[in-house]
């Protein structure tokens, strides 16, 4: 049975494939639109999944839509006339692509991919849900999602068991820990549904100062994790914007223009913002843990890609193991639709998917066919001499570009289309984020860490081994790996081990044999506002555009000391600034 899974229409589009039971293939639309955060119909993703597993589209069993747009309309619409006069205008504004597309998903499967079967259509929690505890290794756990909203849900907890999921209670639109979260990243002139993760790393700067504010004025924490927001201090339930005029009131600071400069006082909003998400977590994890008395616990939504909750999470204990989706935004949507659409048509028994060796893949032959076409010169090797150059090369200093074997599916870059550095150096944080990736200084880079020495540099017991969870570096580490320290002493580990990744072990452990440090930094292989790189040519622009030193592109090694100025040129790309 083969089941195509899509997500798209929001942000973050993508499609993946289950055939048999099993994950095959899943990538984001904006891989190959090089649009980041593509929300269009993922054609090219759908196209992909196709080719890579061999199987034409009217070899589809079914085809699973992650949400149930008749029902988010819905919401919309009522949304919009609780407030008709200044919710005139963003209506008019949304109204088109709900018209146009939106509305009628399924003829839209039909006309972009020629299938002719039947379309199915999931609540989005459930595909969240479907995502992470039917990837998972647990037969059974509990279950918490959390975004900012699907149709009316925002957040849900259930019970997985085998092959069946049932979800039992939901928290509604507009009360959501997600859109809270959002409006902030709003408030601090980042941008919503994309920059989330800049306030997650701008908060160990300051301390929370405002959470106290928050509380009184902004949201109410019951005691179950469930919240009321005063929506008097926001406007994305009836405007164009996500925060009102009283938010800047309450906090006697107008909203950050984007771009502009970042003082204490961002800090401070920053690091209150993120105490309250934390608070709100673990209560729900706890009222989940008694509801459902459960042992261990997945997790999934765009929340559950917040590292330091996670993390605090984990530590806090209340449940014996915790499985974050390594997709767990709205791309992850895709997976969880098939999935699901797998068990409840097949009712086989449940297995774990993993998330590596499911993305693109551009064989060798390709790969030089591009090298040579563009005259750029080339050392060819096997993995071992090529993990032993890359070793030399990041001991030495450089900076060095890993692209080979099949790209991750999920914001995280675990050394299939990575970037890798020296951690040892105190400076090398601030040149990849003014040289390389063009971005701003305060954002942190993770380590990626051989899984056997994590506990000797990390409070980490376990692995961890797509970046899911923030772990404390050991005091006495602290001055070994500075560059993938955080102000506040955590990391965002990669545990690597040689199942997942041959090459990109190998590459570790020879840097472990050259420096003793069995630990590099690790950032993904793209320039800010450009999505992950997707092909040769993608790597090579990424390389001829920043401060890369070398980049393995599959068997092939190149260092910009030996290529001309006009070929790199020829590739050179503008910077983007989102």
């Amino acid at each position: 049975m083969n089941i195509l899974g899509i997500s798209c229409f929001y942000h973050d589009s993508a499609g993946a494939l289950v055939v048999d039971g099993r994950l095959v293939t899943a990538c984001s639309e904006e891989r190959f639109s090089r649009k980041k955060h593509d929300s269009g119909f993922p054609v090219h993703a759908v196209n992909f999944c196709l080719k890579q597993a061999g199987i034409r589209i009217d070899q589809i069993d079914r085809v699973v839509f992650y949400d149930k747009p008749l029902t988010k309309f819905d919401r919309i619409v009522t949304g919009y006339m609780a407030t008709p006069f200044r919710s005139y205008r963003p209506f008019l504004y949304a109204l088109p692509s709900w018209l146009g597309k939106k509305l009628f998903t399924e003829h839209v499967i039909h006309k972009e991919l020629g299938y002719e079967g039947n379309v199915m259509f999931l609540p989005h929690h459930l595909s969240h849900a479907s995502g992470t505890f039917f990837s998972s290794p647990f037969d059974e756990s509990a279950i918490l999602t959390i975004d900012g909203v699907g149709e009316w849900a925002n957040a849900s907890y259930g019970i997985g068991r085998n092959n069946t999921i049932e979800l039992l209670s939901e928290m509604h639109y507009p009360h959501s820990v997600g859109l809270l979260y959002s409006a902030f990243t709003y408030y601090l002139g980042f941008q919503v549904n994309s920059s989330e993760y800049k306030v997650m790393g701008l908060a160990p700067y300051g301390t929370p100062r405002f959470a106290k504010q928050i509380e009184e004025h902004v949201v109410t924490i019951h005691d179950d994790g469930s919240i009321h927001l005063n929506l008097d201090y926001f406007s994305f339930h009836h405007g164009l914007t996500m925060t009102s005029k009283n938010m800047e009131r309450l906090f006697e600071k107008p909203r950050r223009v984007p771009d502009a400069s970042i003082d204490s006082f961002h800090y401070y909003i920053a690091s209150s913002i993120q105490y309250i998400t934390e608070k709100i977590v673990l209560k729900m994890a706890r009222h989940v843990r008694e509801v459902t008395r459960m042992s261990r616990l997945c997790l999934s939504g765009g929340v559950a890609l917040n590292c330091k909750a996670n993390g605090l999470l984990l530590k806090a204990g209340i449940f014996d193991d915790i499985y974050v989706q390594p997709s767990s935004g709205d791309a992850g949507g895709a997976v969880g639709a098939a999935l699901y659409a797998h068990y409840r048509l097949s009712g086989e028994h449940k297995r774990p998917q993993p998330f590596f060796g499911i993305g693109p893949v551009t064989n060798d032959q390709k790969i030089r066919s591009f090298l040579e076409h563009n005259r750029i010169p080339f050392i060819e090797a096997d993995n071992r001499t090529n993990a032993e150059s890359l070793a030399r090369e990041i001991a030495d200093g450089k900076i060095v570009g890993l692209f080979h074997g099949s790209a991750e599916f999920g914001p995280r870059a675990l050394g299939f289309r990575s970037i890798l550095a020296d951690p040892r150096d105190s400076m090398m944080k601030e040149k990849i984020n003014s040289a390389v990736k063009y971005r701003e200084p305060f954002r942190p880079f993770a380590p990626a860490v051989l899984e056997e020495c994590a506990s000797d540099y990390f409070d980490c017991d376990r692995p961890s081994p797509y970046m899911l969870f923030n772990f404390t570096v050991h005091e006495n580490k602290r001055n070994v790996i500075p560059a993938v320290t955080h102000i506040d002493h955590s990391s965002r580990i990669q545990t690597v081990n040689e199942n997942d990744n041959p090459l990109f072990h190998l590459i570790i452990s020879h840097f472990y044999k050259l420096t003793g440090v069995p630990v590099v930094l690790n950032t993904s292989f793209n320039l800010r506002g450009h999505p992950i790189v997707n092909s040769p040519k993608d790597a090579f622009a990424t390389f001829a555009s920043g401060g890369i030193d070398t980049i393995l592109i599959g068997r092939y090694l190149l260092k910009k000391e030996n290529i001309s100025e006009e070929v790199l040129a020829q590739f050179r790309f503008k910077q983007k600034t989102d």
